[in-house]
């Protein structure tokens, strides 16, 4: 499958369903009110500070790729209003954005809008169990992370079919972003079990992050057949931090033996 030449995803700014979740776990439930409960997340907004977010990441875009190239050939975002609005506010010269429903965020089911301590006496066994097999694991009425990199699949699918020339950005969420990421990269789901579960900061996609992939070699602007490089960058932290660009190595086939030895890490129960 033939990429984009560069895809850029840029995450939304800081929501409202963000906010209101790091207040919960500081001990602070006041957002969660009545009619914050009763709204689907799909309709959360920006705060004041994700508008700023992305106008900050707008800003930093332009420099970018209206500076040193053409911009865009093709713009996508979500159609959760939180990445709707951060589209907007990127404030991209010329930019006709196209709403694609397949990018919306990770459909958590139950588990959705509650306030942590809530939700921690609700589903606290669940939520255990996601940290044993978070892949495969789907939230009581929701989408397990295999179900939404389905869906990173069939947006993958049109860019293969009508983008493969094209310098394309998608603004999504976080949980979309790491599907791409474990599409593009091929990344196993004991590799993602351990991204899940890291404490660092460069394994956590923040709000308006942007994660740019190319075929393009930043060396010498070769073409390869798939995307070669990938590189993160935070342009709200000051100052601006990055990963710079780092070759994709995407995990080899498994030998009969490589089966064997990964499956050997999880013990027997039953003889």
């Amino acid at each position: 499958m033939t990429l984009p030449i560069d895809l850029v995803l840029v995450r939304h700014g800081q929501s409202e369903g963000n906010k209101a979740k790091r207040l919960s776990e500081a001990g602070d439930d006041s957002a969660y009110t009545d009619d914050f409960l009763i709204r689907h997340s799909a309709g959360f907004r920006l705060t004041d500070k994700g508008r700023e977010q992305a106008l900050q990441t707008g800003k930093f875009l332009r420099k970018d790729w209206f500076g040193n190239y053409t911009g865009f050939n093709r713009y996508i975002t979500s159609e959760y209003l939180r990445a709707m609005e951060t589209a907007g506010h990127l404030q991209l010269p010329g930019a006709e954005w196209y709403c694609e429903p397949y990018l919306t965020e990770r459909d958590w089911g139950e588990l959705d809008i509650y306030p942590e301590n809530e939700r921690q006496e609700r589903f606290g066994a669940e939520l255990q169990r996601r940290e044993i097999e978070p892949f495969f694991w789907r939230p009581p009425n929701g989408e397990s992370f295999l179900g939404l990199c389905r869906r990173v699949d069939r947006v993958l699918d049109t860019l293969h079919r009508e983008c493969s020339d094209k310098h394309v950005l998608i603004v999504c969420h976080g949980e979309v972003m790491r599907a791409f990421q474990v599409r593009i990269e091929r990344i196993s789901q004991v590799r993602f079990k351990e991204l899940m579960l890291s404490r660092k900061s460069e394994d956590r996609i923040y709000n308006c992050q942007v994660v740019h992939y190319t075929r393009a070699n930043p060396a010498d602007g070769a073409l390869s057949p798939y995307a070669g490089w990938v590189k993160w960058t935070r342009p709200t932290d000051t100052p601006v931090t990055t990963s710079g660009w780092q070759k994709i190595i995407r995990p080899p086939h498994y030998s009969n033996e490589k089966l064997l030895e990964v499956v050997s890490r999880t013990p027997a129960m039953i003889r």
